[in-house]
């Protein structure tokens, strides 16, 4: 904003009753989402999906500021005092578009149209007013798909820009839904196999690490995760995303990560979330300046690594939608010498927590059960959960692939919102590191609380 025509400040709200409001709002979304489901169940396309505008007012007001799931206190921003001006996510794959849900701050468009596009050159209007008025605007009954959809501004409500707190786009998922999942049969997992040659060798993991806070505040989460990891003393250390909130800044990387979670630095393989897009400095400018090589060991932000029998790929799940990365998920997988496989990126597509399913990651799963991959570890939900082997439509296969959701490294947990099929156990409001045991043709785990007890143990599971 200019500083000669200063903007309103929204009311801040006290942390204790933003608590109280989430946790009712989450409440209230279990309960719509179980009365709808008989009909037609809406799930979130947008939320940490990649986000563009045709301008910002600032490094503090982008565009991934509209889908990151906070409603009150970060925003993007256009450039003030000019029309047009939009905003669009890209929800990685052609998607049927039922409800728009826009959170105005002061400044909001009176005049704007919906559009979505398959290519984000062609658009096709699926909403349009003259008359907004700012507040919340929830969009239903909308008929419509595509890959990308924007809010495009053209008559502002106010003499700034345009604003916006949130942007949820909701859908029923891809324009070529997956069969509807049945029933299924538990399935008892493989018992522990012949020891073949090699050895065992244990793995840390975990995702969404390090809050903006340190040791000598008693509710920082992250000094105890790493103890924890420390205590483990593994072979190496899988980060799951989402490493350092909330823009991922190199500073912030050198405040709060490198006190914790920076002594294993030189053994961590990571991958990256969304929030490493953030940084005003540029998409992944604070993770690649304090990771340096070990960030991009193959010159990407995607790679593999052999130990044992096991292949191990990290993989950028903020752009699924690249052909580059999928071309060479394939190439890699087919060059694979190793009898057992473990895949790792940010974004689960299978999730029962409040960001839910990420139907983007459909694909590379079928890559990876068609490769016959063994594990896959996720984050971005701030929960601890477990399932069942499973295929791409998820329906319980002995020959699919074991999932687990570690996003309890030290950021804010989340709540359990649709419990999803072949989901196994669930444990919220809880902080953590799976300690991942590699056999050299079995693995098995164990979720470590910050006190150091066993919080869950899971199955051991026979390498296909």
């Amino acid at each position: 904003m200019s500083s000669s025509t200063p903007h309103p400040v929204p009311y801040r709200v006290p942390h204790r009753v933003l608590l109280i409001l989430s946790a009712v709002t989450v409440l209230l979304a279990g309960v719509l989402i179980a009365t709808g489901r008989a009909e037609a169940a809406e799930t979130l396309l947008s939320q940490g999906r990649p986000a563009s505008s045709s301008s910002k007012e600032g490094s503090s007001y982008s565009s991934g500021k509209a889908v990151d799931g906070n409603l009150t206190s970060t925003r993007w921003a256009s450039l003030e005092g000019s029309d047009p001006q939009w905003i669009r996510v890209d929800l990685g794959v052609i998607s049927s578009i039922s409800r728009v849900k826009l959170f105005w701050e002061a400044a909001y468009g009176k005049a704007y149209t919906i559009q979505v596009s398959d290519d984000a050159a062609n658009w096709t209007t699926v909403y349009s007013t003259s008359s907004g008025d700012g507040g919340q605007d929830d969009l239903t009954g909308l008929s419509g798909s595509g890959r990308y959809v924007r809010m495009y501004g053209t008559v502002r409500g106010t003499s700034y820009g345009y604003s916006l707190y949130e942007f949820q786009v909701f859908g029923g998922g891809t324009s070529t839904p997956s069969p509807t999942p049945t029933v299924t049969p538990t399935v008892t997992p493989t018992a522990t196999p012949t020891a073949t040659p090699g050895d065992t060798f244990v793995v840390a993991a975990a995702g969404d690490i390090a809050a903006q806070c340190t040791a000598s505040s008693s509710s920082c989460a992250h000094p105890k995760t790493a103890a924890q990891v420390q205590a483990m003393n593994p072979e190496f250390v899988i980060t799951m995303g989402d490493n350092q909130y909330d823009d991922a800044r190199l500073s912030d990387f050198q405040n709060y990560y490198d006190k914790t979670w920076g002594r294993f630095k030189s053994k961590t393989r990571p991958a990256v979330g969304n929030h490493e897009t953030y940084d005003p400095a540029g998409t992944y400018a604070g993770y690649k300046g304090y990771f340096g090589s070990i960030a991009t060991p193959q010159g990407k932000t995607y790679y593999s690594y052999d130990r044992g029998n096991w292949h191990f790929i990290a993989l950028d799940s903020n752009y699924f939608d690249q052909a580059a990365q999928i071309n060479w998920l394939k190439a890699d997988l087919a060059a694979n010498t190793k009898g057992c496989i473990a895949a790792y990126w940010h974004h689960p597509l299978f999730s029962s927590g409040e960001h839910g399913n990420d139907p983007v990651g459909k694909p590379v799963w079928k890559i990876l059960y068609d490769a016959g991959a063994d594990l896959v570890l996720n984050g971005h939900d701030h929960h601890y959960e477990r399932f069942a082997p499973q295929n791409p439509d998820a329906q319980a296969d002995p020959k699919g692939m074991v999932e687990i959701l570690g996003g309890m490294g030290g950021a804010s947990p989340y709540g359990i919102t649709n419990v999803q099929p072949n989901s196994q156990k669930r444990l919220v409001d809880i902080y953590g590191v799976v300690k991942m045991t590699f056999a050299p043709a079995a693995f098995s785990w164990q979720l470590i609380g910050t006190d150091g007890s066993v919080k869950d143990t899971g199955p051991t599971y026979a390498c296909h």
